[in-house]
């Protein structure tokens, strides 16, 4: 990361605490919890995360085609490693892989009570 973007990223912690610091409706909330008699300690922890973003190509623009809706090329990526998938989305195995389950319990098991 170049010296430029960490500095940018240190204005924008500044603006952060900043922001905080000069809000009314946080100074109103602590003065109300001193009335009350207790001291107010502020401590925010914010995480900033930053994505190189790529130049647009017609490869890019290809691979994200296959995303349908809102979702980016990087969303679908991140819900299939939380083993998420769209409704539209086919098995990984492609069509016909998923097995249709026999009538009566959910898992398709029987039921063991003898009927």
């Amino acid at each position: 990361m170049n010296q430029k973007v960490k500095n940018l990223i240190q204005k924008l912690g500044e603006a952060i605490h900043e922001s905080v610091s000069e809000s009314e409706n946080i100074a109103g909330v602590v003065k109300n919890i001193r009335e009350q008699g207790f001291d107010v300690l502020l401590m925010l922890e914010a995480t900033i995360g930053l994505n190189e973003v790529e130049d647009d190509t017609p490869e890019t623009d290809s691979a994200d085609a296959s995303a349908e809706g809102p979702f980016t090329h990087n969303d679908l990526s991140f819900l299939k490693s939380l083993r998420i998938s769209l409704p539209d989305a086919e098995p990984e195995g492609g069509p016909g892989t998923r097995k249709a389950l026999p009538p009566g319990r959910p898992d398709g098991g029987a039921r063991g009570d003898g009927a």
